[in-house]
């Protein structure tokens, strides 16, 4: 895995931004693929229709191919009958989930909601509003019972959920576990795939579990202070197997989104390739960070002063700045089902 030797002490207040409420998006546009596309490198506009044209025969785009999970479960409290929401962030591997649970203030171990055909018992916690629960379906499997009781949830930026909760889905998903979407692949369509593949550009896909702690704003003054949260991932033999020829190839490997170049590089064997892997990563990609696998990376414009917007620096260098300046004078749709940008790696 490549390091962070050169890192240095940097604040917060760098990665942050003015952005207007104005140009936070509140409903993904249609269709996909009529999303604005940012070319970073020259700050030229075009629409992400377009990205099999300004890629090159031979490159690899990698995808997060993970599905949100119906996580946000609104119950009641089975000893007074009050509302409880409860988010259910990870599971533990023990039967216990890790959740953010609503309102925090009257809950405590022991306390037991019901929501559906679920029983969900709070063994821990909470601290912070994290608590550890314990998820009891009634002998139906669990995810069956999350899906049936949960809805998607939804960044709190975003006032109203879609018409077709699908929007919050990226058209290949597949792996239930994420609390949120790999938004940057909220944009492909079918059609762009099939013309990705026709320019002879491959596409691969890996698996990383997001959290919500991916999109809050960095609450330390130092950059190095804030604690990197913990997400699973999980590259197969397939994805190692095509960056490995596209480097053969002289092809670039373009992530499509900040949690795919996180997986990439958290499996990274120092010479542009990665290996086979299936884990739980907390690396934090800041500037300094010598990027070994990652060559293009495409993603959408994210909450100031986020760890996000950070990865963007570490990989752009201070460029990141005048591409988001360049985007918010020109109009572009910002955060979740916002547009999006491409840039190369910063030499």
């Amino acid at each position: 895995m490549p390091g962070n030797d050169e890192r240095t002490s940097v604040q917060t207040s760098e990665f942050t931004y003015d952005l207007p409420e104005a140009s936070i998006a509140q409903h993904p546009i249609e269709p996909r693929d009529a999303a604005r596309l940012l070319l970073a490198d020259t700050l030229e506009d075009r629409v992400f229709a377009d990205l099999p044209d300004v890629l090159a025969p031979g490159d690899l785009v990698v995808v997060n191919r993970t599905r949100v999970r119906r996580a946000r479960i609104l119950g009641k409290k089975a000893e007074t009958g009050g509302r409880v929401e409860i988010l259910l962030l990870a599971p533990f591997g023990d039967g216990t989930w890790e959740a953010l649970v609503r309102p925090a203030r009257r809950l405590r171990a022991g306390s037991v909601v019901e929501a559906g055909g679920l029983r969900i018992e709070l063994v821990a916690g909470p601290i912070d509003g994290v608590a550890r629960v314990a998820l009891d379906a009634g002998g139906a499997r669990v995810e069956d019972a999350i899906h049936g009781a949960g809805t998607v949830p939804l960044p709190p930026y975003i006032h109203a959920a879609p018409s077709d909760p699908e929007r919050y889905q990226t058209v290949y998903a597949t792996t239930v576990g994420s609390a949120a979407a790999p938004t940057a692949g909220l944009h492909f369509t079918e059609q762009v795939l099939g013309r990705l593949g026709e320019r002879g550009i491959d596409v691969a896909a890996v698996d990383l579990q997001i959290g919500v702690d991916t999109f809050r704003p960095i609450s330390t003054e130092r950059v190095e202070d804030h604690r990197m949260h913990t997400e699973a991932f999980s590259i197969g033999e397939e994805a190692a197997a095509a960056v490995e020829a596209a480097r053969r190839r002289g092809g670039r490997v373009v992530a499509i989104g900040t949690t795919v170049v996180r997986s990439l590089e958290s499996a990274a064997t120092g010479d542009g390739l990665v290996t086979p892997a299936s884990g739980a990563t907390d690396l934090f990609i800041t500037p300094g960070h010598r990027f070994t696998v990652v060559d293009v990376l495409v993603t959408n414009f994210h909450v100031p002063g986020s760890s996000l917007v950070v990865l963007v620096a570490a990989f752009m260098g201070d460029r990141w700045k005048e591409a988001y300046r360049a985007a918010l004078q020109r109009g572009y749709r910002f955060l979740s089902f916002g547009d999006a940008m491409m840039a190369s790696r910063a030499p």
